[in-house]
């Protein structure tokens, strides 16, 4: 029991007579009908409400910082508000009018909705100028709270929306780009191992949910489906460089090719197999090249058991995580300083410190270690190994057709 004249904590005062008589007036009543306990966790829930308000102002009490909030935070922050003029409301009536917590929360819903269908009205002056409090309160939290619910729903659909120009304008920028039709487990490698190789790529998917993976791994994507027209024309087929049809079904894959090369007939296109049977399917539907992730697979466990030296040696030169030495393909163009020449007489070797271990010809033909009185011709393309900087310095050569000089050679 507080003491007369006492006030209780948190700056709600109850006077209280010094001679010990029955309280009159509002504040009594109010202390009455509201036991101490009930007002001090109400005025504390109020001073946790103004804390988080002190801490959004800044030094001058001026709250220039509020449009940095999300409006989702401040959502949340306005059905607390809402939740607490509700459960003032009910403890209010249940203790000033004496009725029950379903009758109680039942006008607090009608008097705050400003329904007012008046079986429940307050008997008494305390009851009603609570009820004058609760509305002027509670009406305003109601149509804040209805605000901020809108601008959340409004800044949503702007960054969607905003999301989708973006993503177009970095669509329209892509140029000899490639396109990845499925973002599954196989998708997801070649990406990776695209952004790896710094090639310029877009993602076709259409569940969000493995959207979702590819906004947070920061790939430029497209939501659809891949089997659609439009779905390769905004991810610009037709200046794409290449496309790979990791879709999880060979007959999704078939559509796929088919309307590619229909819109594009140059485009290179590598298609996911389920079986050999399929890769044969696939390449008469006019796929560069088949692969069943089941068969190269098993072939690379098979000789990882049987020749595992070999292995190493194809991991050490196709993965780049921290090795120096690759295997590299290199295209021999017509203004290539090589052109023309013997690979003796180009002393590749000896200029640039690569290894030429096969030339496949443009008419498809494979050579293996070809001789030193090969003639280099235009359209082959050399299977190189060699250290990643001298590979990238004789592939930008080999695109100039400015040949280096032995003395920058052996100062690079």
């Amino acid at each position: 029991m507080c003491a007369a004249g006492s006030a209780i904590e948190y700056g709600i005062k109850i006077p209280y007579p010094a001679d010990g008589a029955r309280p009159l007036g509002g504040y009594m009543r109010l202390r009455r009908y509201f036991p101490a306990e009930s007002i001090v966790y109400l005025a504390k829930q109020w001073e946790i409400l103004r804390n988080l308000l002190r801490e959004a102002s800044n030094s001058t009490g001026a709250l220039p910082e509020v449009r940095m909030v999300s409006a989702a935070k401040k959502l949340k922050i306005s059905l607390f508000i809402l939740a607490s003029t509700f459960i003032l409301g009910t403890v209010g009536y249940h203790y000033i009018e004496g009725w029950s917590f379903v009758e109680s929360l039942y006008t607090t819903v009608i008097t705050l909705a400003t329904v007012g269908y008046g079986d429940f009205h307050p008997q008494q002056m305390t009851g009603r100028l609570f009820t004058v409090i609760l509305i002027a309160f509670g009406v305003g939290a109601m149509a804040y709270t209805a605000g901020i619910a809108t601008e959340a729903m409004v800044e949503a659909q702007l960054k969607r929306a905003m999301g989708r120009g973006k993503l177009r304008k970095k669509i329209a920028r892509l140029e000899g780009h490639y396109i990845v039709c499925g973002y599954g487990r196989i998708g997801h490698v070649i990406c990776r191992q695209f952004v790896a190789e710094h090639i310029d790529f877009v993602i076709i998917e259409e569940n969000p949910e493995t959207i979702q993976g590819i906004v947070e791994e920061g790939f430029i994507y497209y939501h659809g489906s891949a089997t659609e027209d439009k779905a390769l024309l905004e991810t610009g087929i037709k200046r794409a460089k290449g496309m790979v049809c990791a879709l999880p079904s060979d007959a999704q894959n078939l559509y796929v090719i088919l309307t590619a090369k229909e819109l594009n007939p140059d485009i290179y296109i590598l298609s996911r197999a389920e079986d050999e049977t399929s890769e044969r399917r696939l390449l008469r539907a006019g796929a560069d090249r088949a692969i069943s992730p089941y068969t190269v697979g098993g072939m690379r466990m098979v000789m990882a058991a049987l020749r595992p030296a070999v292995v190493d040696f194809i991991e050490i030169t196709t993965r780049r995580q921290n090795i120096e030495l690759r295997l590299e393909e290199i295209f021999v163009c017509d203004i290539s300083p090589i052109l023309g020449r013997s690979l003796k007489e180009a002393e590749i070797r000896r200029r640039y410190g690569i290894i030429i271990i096969a030339i496949k010809k443009e008419s498809g033909q494979m050579i293996f270690n070809p001789e030193a009185e090969y003639l280099i011709e235009e359209g082959d393309r050399l299977i190189t190994l060699g250290e990643t900087e001298k590979l990238n310095r004789f592939s930008a050569i080999c695109s100039s057709g400015e040949a280096e000089s032995d003395t920058s050679l052996h100062q690079g």
